[in-house]
Order: C-alpha cells, then structure tokens, then sequence
C-alpha cells in the first residue's frame, strides 16, 4: 500500500505502480535521491556507490601507444551521510554496508557516522553472500545497540526482515514522539 519510488542504475523490471527513475552515475543518483527524500517516510539506501570517482573521464579510447596513463581519484557525494545530516522528522533512514572484514565494528561505526536508524550489513567476501548471488546473510544494527542477525537466506526473506526491522522502529518513534 505504500507509494514507491525506485532510483536505480538497473533495466530490471518492477511493478508499473512503483515510479522508476532510472540513473547512470553516482552524481545523477545523488540529484534524484535529493530531490525525493525529503518527503519520504523512509528512505532505503541499497545502492552501492563507488566510493571514489575519476576525475577526468576519457572522450575516447585510450590507446597503448600513449602509455599507460594515470587516473586520478576523487571522493564520491557521500548520498546517505547527507540524507543523514538533513533527515526530516520522523523520517527513517536505512543505509546498507558491504564489507569484508570486521562486519559488525564497521557497521556501528557506519551506523554512528553517517546518522541512520538502521544499519544493514553483510560480508560480502563470504560465500553466497551479497552480490550476484540470489542469497544473502545481514547483520541489522540500530543505533540503540540492538543488532539483529539474518542468517543465509533468500534475498526476499532478507528484504523482509529489513522491513519489519523499519516497521519496529517506526512504532518505536510514534510511541515516543506521541504521533
């Protein structure tokens, strides 16, 4: 029942009730996702954006004969470390962590850094986790210190533990702030 909107890199297909906004680049991703999440109810970051960006991008093939060249790197927007500093009231904001080691010390520390309600981490280095799998195994952390673990299980089952982990904490916040 709920309105969706989808900013995606991907030709996937998705039901024709949720709007679609297709984007190619980080920075395309960051003017769509800014120019809707303010008045969304919750906002789920699942992209994985490259943490850095080339600085200069080729017009044209690079050629062997003009030598290896160099790629200059540079800090990507940040998409859910902003939405997280200029989160609307009684917003929820979900972000997501790919990592490799470490999981669940580099999600709380994500978790506290970029200012989300929920945390929703993986290693993506295991096997059948993450990435071109149809599988994957999280850890949901909150920034009250519970943390909940979904162990390896399809993808939808995956989806919907985050959900009822957003659903939580959204009755959490109406009972606190009376609405």
């Amino acid at each position: 029942g709920a309105t969706v909107t989808l900013v995606t890199t991907t030709t996937l297909p998705v039901p024709a009730e949720i709007e679609r906004v297709e984007v190619a680049t980080a920075e395309q991703m960051h003017r769509a996702v800014g120019a809707r999440a303010a008045s969304a109810d919750v906002v789920v970051m699942a992209a994985a954006v490259a943490d850095f960006t080339p600085v200069h991008v080729a017009d044209e093939k690079l050629k062997k004969r003009d030598g290896v060249p160099v790629v200059e790197l540079e800090p990507t927007v940040d998409i859910l470390a902003e939405l997280g500093a200029h989160k609307a009231p009684g917003q929820t904001l979900v972000g997501f962590a790919a990592e490799t080691s470490d999981v669940a010390a580099h999600a709380a520390s994500k978790l506290a850094a970029k200012r989300v309600d929920l945390l929703v981490a993986n290693d993506v280095s295991a096997p059948g986790v993450g990435f071109e799998h149809d599988t994957n195994e999280v850890l949901i952390l909150r920034p009250d210190g519970e943390q909940h673990h979904v162990p390896l299980s399809d993808k939808r089952s995956v989806a919907r533990a985050v959900l009822d982990a957003v659903a939580a904490v959204r009755s959490i916040d109406s009972t606190q702030t009376g609405r």
